[in-house]
């Protein structure tokens, strides 16, 4: 990975894209109607050559990458592991991808990376290291990221904003853009029992840069009350679909990625689920 890529796609086309995975690439190389854009995780590519960097340099000649960061915890409380970010830079440097992102979330504690996304309380205090983490990542890949929405399983007592709010402030005092994840609002109005039509009409839609439309698993909690996993794992259901359908009303049509991360299907059954988001992002387009 010594020489750059040409930036040949600056921006993501308001079209639908999926995540990439290696068993998909000859199906994708070939025929990949509707999918126009691909996303891939920065860490499974940070390596310094073989079959993953040599198929990623053939996919990005011809579709636009997005790099979606899973280990920078943005919202740890520790500082951010400046190795993991000099390697992210080197892979972005390299790529020249048309977007990058990264969750609210944190994933270490102490140097010791954790297996899981975890939602933070939203003070002024976390405000604050939230804003300065990503103002450090945005300075030293010099490029802009998107802020991902999580998906949550309980709300903090000590929490003093709403997560609209909290977003809305890092926007605003770092200049970043945020990917909304409709799957994530989906999931946590459920477990939280909020609505998720009211979260999305407090989101700060005119920053949003890229959405994301995933599966969920069902399961039950200690009260015996329905809980949803974020769990990538399955076809996006059909309230999530009505939930994007209402944002893009009001929001217009954007980037949309479906995620498809465990049990990964056959080319064609991803290409189904992009194919109706094609659908949905046409008729608001019209």
């Amino acid at each position: 990975m010594h020489d750059t890529m040409p930036a040949k796609f600056e921006t993501l086309p308001n079209r639908p894209g999926v995540g990439y995975k290696p068993q998909h690439f000859p199906s994708i190389m070939e025929n990949a109607n509707p999918v126009e854009w691909l996303e891939i995780h920065a860490e499974n590519y940070m390596g310094e050559g073989g079959r993953p960097l040599a198929q990623l340099r053939h996919l990005a000649e011809k579709f636009p990458i997005s790099v979606h960061g899973v280990g920078l915890s943005i919202g740890g409380k520790d500082p951010l592991d400046v190795n993991h970010l000099k390697r992210l830079k080197h892979l972005c440097d390299w790529l020249n991808p048309a977007s990058f992102s990264e969750h609210l979330a944190w994933s270490t504690h102490d140097g010791a990376y954790l297996n899981d996304l975890i939602a933070l309380p939203y003070t002024e205090e976390t405000l604050a290291s939230v804003a300065d983490h990503v103002a450090q990542v945005q300075d030293v890949l010099g490029r802009k990221m998107l802020l991902e929405n999580p998906s949550s399983y309980l709300a903090f007592a000590e929490s003093t904003l709403s997560e609209t709010d909290f977003l809305a402030e890092v926007v605003k005092r770092t200049g970043c853009g945020l990917l909304l994840d409709i799957n994530n609002v989906f999931i946590s109005a459920n477990n939280q029992k909020t609505s998720a039509i009211e979260y999305i009409d407090a989101f700060p839609l005119e920053h949003v840069g890229e959405f994301h439309l995933g599966g969920h698993d069902e399961d039950v909690d200690d009260a015996g009350e329905l809980l949803l996993i974020d769990s990538h794992g399955r076809e996006v259901v059909d309230p999530v679909w009505a939930l994007f359908d209402y944002t893009l009303g009001k929001s217009g049509p954007g980037p949309a990625l479906i995620e498809w991360d465990a049990n990964v299907p056959e080319w064609s059954a991803l290409a189904a689920e992009a194919a109706r988001a094609a659908q949905v992002l046409e008729k608001v387009s019209a």
